[in-house]
């Protein structure tokens, strides 16, 4: 169904809790395999409600979707805004990115799976994609601005791959591979980094 036509029903605020809990069963059973009797033994709610609250088990699910992707970026929005410093920035975000839990990861792995065969899901991801990279964006340009960073690549370019060094953790993560807390991992991505920006020596702590 197009972007723009899929319906989104009544249920107030304990819709808005149900889609908690379809969240945590996609990120259990995945996408393919979770049901509207599965949500509704997670949450308690009728399947009749659901269908009510819903429609469709790929509108709840999408939905679902849509919302935890959403509250991810704006987390990280909301992370960035205090710091004065863009390294300080920068840090916290990757710090923030590479501890990312396992049920996010999985619940994100789900959704670009999806969203590989759902044109609102494409667009959702875009956007997304757009939002999560501007404060990474934003503290770079302001790094540039003060004279704390001199980059030696596009900034743009530089951005792309910090964030693909957050996310390239998803599938080793979620399949037991990697605990990056056990390795390096944060140690290079922020060198690199640093390197990348060509950052003032008192930044790279």
């Amino acid at each position: 169904m197009p972007a723009d036509h899929r319906p989104r029903r009544a249920g107030g605020a304990r819709r808005t809790l149900v889609l908690d809990h379809v969240v945590a069963v996609l990120a259990d059973r995945g996408y393919a395999g979770t049901r509207f009797v599965d949500v509704s033994e997670a949450s308690g709610v009728a399947v009749s409600t659901l269908q009510h609250y819903f429609g469709s088990r790929e509108d709840m699910l999408i939905e679902a979707l849509r919302q935890a992707t959403s509250v991810a970026v704006t987390a990280m929005e909301e992370l960035a805004a205090p710091f004065d410093d863009p390294w300080e920035q920068l840090v916290a975000m990757v710090d923030r990115g590479l501890s990312t839990d396992v049920a996010t990861w999985r619940m994100l792995m789900e959704f670009w799976t999806a969203a590989a065969h759902d044109a609102e899901l494409r667009d959702h991801a875009a956007a997304l994609a757009e939002q999560y990279r501007e404060p990474f964006l934003d503290a770079v340009r302001r790094g540039v601005e003060s004279g704390a960073f001199t980059p030696r690549f596009d900034i743009a370019a530089i951005v792309e791959v910090a964030v693909a060094h957050i996310v390239g953790l998803l599938y080793p993560v979620v399949l037991g591979h990697l605990k990056p807390e056990d390795t390096d991992y944060r140690e290079i991505v922020l060198a690199q980094l640093a390197f990348a920006l060509a950052a003032a020596p008192h930044n790279e702590r």
